[in-house]
Formats: structure tokens, C-alpha cells, sequence
């Protein structure tokens, strides 16, 4: 009975000495050992055996990437503005036993190394390169931080600035330069809105102007052709009534006069201003202008066989005229009519 007993005690024991031995590290986490206080060596995931109470569990580190937030705090930029900034910071720990045994409290190093350089860089720029250059910013306390990292066994894989606020007033005075600086941009705008406007008004102008000029040349040069051709037929037709005079035929100059006589009439007819005109006509002039006109037609339709042709019939004879006077500018009761 009594070795039953001592049996099972040493079994129990045996199960508690194992299971003080085995050890189970979770994914995503390190565990350092140590014997007798001091580091040996490092737990990965997975199934582990120690030598029970002989060495023993250290620190147990997360070694997925961690967030860890920075808090407001005011800086004095170079231009003597003071804003307040916040940010986070992404970091991972590469080694577990350099991150337990080099730094004390790691987060908190950590936080504190990242905001004493952020207000080192933002504090050397001005409030316009502060609000305008964030990359720039994040990307210089990325390297001072991962540097100062390094011997912690730490990667600092990113840092970013997450809300700048300028005091208010600062806010209203940006405000109204920014209002101003698009105004400013609105005034040059319309103005070269204005300019291009008026310059493409002159090319208009300008445009139509040669055409117009073009134009004028173009009914110069056809009124001169005109002109021309019409000097051309009135010289042809002189010539041809000269022709005919010098072969003898009297009745072309007749009827030469006869029509510019005529002609010289239907203008002053046809004249609006003028409606009355007190000047010397000779009604037996105009009689025998017509007579000559009708010889030159009898002539023209004369037979060419030599036959005479018909006379028409003879006017009815009047008086003869009296020689007229020197015509008068009032008219007389001589030689004078109204027309």
C-alpha cells in the first residue's frame, strides 16, 4: 500500500516536472530563456522543452508590427509660430532579446525619442514648409528614429505626422492671404482674358481690313476693265463712223449726232433735280435730225439691186424758222422755250 502511494507521488511529480518543461510559443511571439537569471537563448513559435526549474521564461516579446500613437504637443517653428502636432509611429521588433535587454519599457523609449525629433525637425522649418512638406517631414524623423533604433533591435518602418493646428488667428491671417493670392490670380487671368481678347479683335480687324482692301482692288481692277472695254467699243465705234464719213456717207455722222442729242435729253428728263430749264431748242433742229435719221434708214434697207426704195410720205411743211438769236439765260419770246 505504502509503495502504491509513493508510486503515484512520483508519477504526479514526474507530470508536474514535464509539464513545467513544456513550453508553446503562439505565433507572432518570442520568448527569451534564461538560467539562472541569465539570457540563454530564444523560444520561436511553436513546441519547446526547458529544463524545469532550472531555466525559465524571461520576457515574451510581440513581434508583429505595433502602432503606437504620439501625443499632442506644441512646437515653435523657425518663424515663431506655435502649432500643435501629433502622429503615430509604426515599429516592429526584429530581435527579441536585444529589445528586452537593452532598452528599459520599449514603447515608452520609443515615444519619447519620436516626439523630442519632431520638435527638433519641424522646429528648424517654417509654418509654410510645416503645412506644405509633410513627406519631407516624416521621411527625416523616419531615419533619425530608425537609427536611434537600431541597437534596440527595433525596425521603425514608419512615422507620420497626423494633424498640425496653427493658433487661430494664424488660421484667419492664412485665410485672408490665401483669399487675396486668388484674387490676385482671378485679376491676372481676366486681364490676360482681356488681352487675348483684344488681340484676337485686331487680327479680326486687321483680317478684314485686307480683305476689304483686296476687295477694293479686285472692283478697282474690274471697273478699269470696264472702263476699258467700254473706251475699246466707244473707239471702235468712232472708228467705224469715221470710216464711214471718209467713204462719204453723211448720214453716219447724222445719225451719230442725232443719238448723243437724244441721249443728252433722256438723262435731263430722267434728272431729279432738276425740273424745269429754260434754255433755246430748235424745234426744226430736232426735225431735221429725225429727217436725217430716216435717210439713214432708207439707205440701209435700200434694195442692192439699185432700184430706189420707197419714200415715205413727206412731213407736212411749215414755216421756215427765223435765224435764232444768242441764247439768254431768262429765254425770250423769240427764240426761246420752256421745257
Amino acid at each position: 500500500m505504502e509503495a502504491t502511494i509513493f508510486a503515484s507521488i512520483v508519477a504526479i511529480f514526474g507530470i508536474l516536472v514535464a509539464w513545467a518543461g513544456i513550453k508553446t510559443v503562439p505565433q507572432g511571439q518570442e520568448f527569451t530563456v534564461e538560467r539562472f537569471g541569465r539570457y540563454t537563448h530564444t523560444l520561436r513559435p511553436g513546441l519547446h522543452f526547458i529544463v524545469p526549474f532550472i531555466d525559465r521564461i524571461g520576457a515574451k516579446m510581440n513581434m508583429m508590427e505595433t502602432v503606437l500613437d504620439v501625443p499632442s504637443q506644441e512646437i515653435i517653428t523657425k518663424d515663431n509660430a506655435m502649432v500643435k502636432v501629433d502622429g503615430v509611429v509604426f515599429f516592429q521588433v526584429l530581435d527579441a532579446a536585444r529589445a528586452s535587454y537593452e532598452v528599459n519599457q520599449l514603447q515608452l523609449a520609443i515615444l519619447n525619442l519620436t516626439m523630442t525629433n519632431i520638435r527638433t525637425v519641424m522646429g528648424s522649418m517654417d509654418l509654410d514648409e510645416l503645412l506644405s512638406q509633410r513627406d519631407r517631414i516624416n521621411g527625416q524623423l523616419l531615419h533619425v528614429v530608425d537609427e536611434a533604433t537600431q541597437p534596440w533591435g527595433v525596425k521603425v518602418t514608419r512615422i507620420e505626422i497626423r494633424d498640425i493646428q496653427p493658433p487661430r488667428d494664424l488660421v484667419d491671417s492664412m485665410a485672408r492671404q490665401m483669399k487675396a493670392e486668388r484674387d490676385r490670380r482671378a485679376l491676372i487671368l481676366e486681364a490676360e482674358g482681356a488681352r487675348q481678347s483684344a488681340i484676337l479683335k485686331a487680327e479680326g480687324q486687321k483680317q478684314a481690313a485686307i480683305l476689304e482692301a483686296e476687295g477694293r482692288r479686285e472692283a478697282a481692277f474690274r471697273d478699269a476693265e470696264a472702263r476699258e472695254r467700254e473706251a475699246q467699243a466707244e473707239a471702235e465705234a468712232t472708228r467705224m463712223v469715221s470710216d464711214a464719213i471718209s467713204s462719204g456717207n453723211v448720214q453716219a455722222i447724222n445719225y451719230f449726232v442725232a443719238q448723243q442729242y437724244l441721249t443728252t435729253f433722256k438723262e435731263f428728263a430722267h434728272s431729279p433735280n432738276q425740273k424745269i430749264l429754260m434754255m433755246p431748242v430748235e424745234a426744226t433742229g430736232i426735225i431735221s435730225t429725225l429727217g436725217g435719221l430716216s435717210e439713214l434708214a432708207r439707205e440701209a434697207f435700200a434694195p442692192k439691186d439699185g432700184s430706189a426704195a420707197p419714200k415715205p410720205p413727206a412731213p407736212p411743211s411749215r414755216p421756215a424758222a427765223r435765224p435764232n438769236p444768242p441764247p439768254s439765260p431768262w429765254g425770250d419770246n423769240n427764240g426761246g422755250s420752256a421745257t
